[in-house]
C-alpha cells in the first residue's frame, strides 16, 4: 500500500488508479471493515488524527479531484459520507523528497512523458497534507536509518 503524501496530480494514469484503489482500501481499514492491512504503517498518520475517517475521506477527495482534472471519473460514491477533516496532516520535508524521489524512478521506467513534464517540479504535497521541517516519516519501510548528530 502506498498512500502519497505528495500531490496526485503529480502521478501519471496508472499511479492515480492505483493510489484510488489503496485509498478506498485504507477506508475500509479505518472503518474496521476488513482485517487486512489494519497494521500498514502508512495509516498510523491516518490513525492519529482526531476524525480518521474524514481524514481518509479528505484524502479520497483530492485524488478524485486530480482525475476529474484530467478527464477520468471515479466513484465518488465509494468515498463515506462524512463531514470532511478540517485539520491537515503534517507531513515532513524529508518524506515528501523521498517519495518524490520514489515516484521519479517509477514514472522514469513506465511513463516517460510525464516523468519529462513533471521532474524538474518542486514536489508538493497532497492537499490533506502540510509540509513541516524533518527527515523521512519513522513509519515509512526501506529506509535505512539517518545517521544521529554526536554530542
Amino acid at each position: 500500500m502506498r498512500l502519497w503524501s505528495l500531490d496526485p496530480g503529480l502521478l501519471d494514469r496508472q499511479g492515480l488508479t492505483a493510489a484510488w484503489r489503496e485509498a478506498l482500501l485504507a477506508q475500509k481499514v479505518l472503518r474496521g471493515e476488513t482485517r487486512g492491512y489494519r497494521n500498514h504503517p502508512q495509516l498510523q498518520r491516518f490513525r492519529a488524527h482526531p476524525e480518521p475517517v474524514a481524514a481518509i475521506a479528505s484524502f479520497l477527495d483530492g485524488i478524485a479531484d486530480a482525475a476529474d482534472d484530467r478527464g477520468y471519473r471515479f466513484d465518488r460514491t465509494r468515498i463515506v459520507d462524512v463531514p470532511r477533516a478540517a485539520a491537515p496532516i503534517d507531513v515532513t520535508a524529508g518524506q515528501l523528497r523521498f517519495e518524490w524521489r520514489h515516484l521519479l524512478a517509477k514514472l522514469a521506467a513506465r511513463s516517460p512523458d510525464v516523468h519529462a513534464r513533471v521532474q524538474h517540479r518542486e514536489p508538493k504535497p497532497h492537499p490533506l497534507f502540510r509540509r513541516v521541517d524533518g527527515d523521512v516519516e519513522d513509519w515509512e519501510r526501506g529506509v535505512l536509518p539517518q545517521p544521529q548528530p554526536t554530542i
